[in-house]
């Protein structure tokens, strides 16, 4: 289990394996790659999969509560022009079990509507780590999951994401819970 914040795994069960990674996609990508590291050179437990937890802005107003996205991209990464320019690079990975949403990954917190806008023309969903950890996961040969939790609208209104963050992180612990045991 991995989340960028402490306060999105504040309702995690007692006795999850829970890596805090911290804000952003190469801090994100840091704490994974090194935590799949040490356990691929036996320092820690084997890890055969991840599972991020973690909250999202909506990128359109019908979208509320709990998704596992189907496909995830970096939002501000041009892979086209790195590919014109002789350098293709990926930047979107399909996930296993998704929901078929899709979850924009990029390293600003989206807070205007007009930026909003532009990513709702490709994607439902955005945050600022879920690519990261697919990135690394696909490196490593180990298949990610993506749960997120819509906490706010990514317009103008998104500052107060601290004030809702708990509210999104009782989801995901009761998510887990049911994941886990199945009740």
């Amino acid at each position: 289990m991995v989340s960028a914040t402490r306060a999105e795994a504040a309702h995690v069960p007692d006795g999850t394996r829970l890596l805090v990674s911290g804000l952003g996609k190469v801090t994100a990508a840091i704490a994974l790659a090194g935590a799949l590291t040490r356990a691929v050179h036996g320092v820690d437990e084997p890890i055969d999969a991840v599972v991020n937890i973690g909250t999202a802005g909506a990128l359109h107003d019908h979208h509320s509560g709990l998704f596992v996205p189907s496909r995830v991209l970096e939002h501000d990464l041009d892979a086209e022009v790195l590919a014109e320019l002789g350098y293709p690079t990926v930047a979107s990975w399909d996930l296993p079990d998704g929901d078929g949403t899709v979850l924009a990954t990029g390293d600003s917190f989206i807070k205007d509507s007009q930026r909003r806008a532009e990513l709702a023309r490709v994607a439902d969903l955005v945050d600022m780590e879920g690519a990261a950890f697919a990135r690394v996961g696909a490196h490593f040969g180990v298949p990610v999951r993506l749960v997120k939790v819509v906490s706010d609208s990514a317009d103008e209104s998104a500052v107060d994401w601290p004030a809702r963050v708990d509210a999104a992180a009782r989801l995901l612990g009761d998510w887990l819970v049911e994941a886990v045991t199945g009740r």
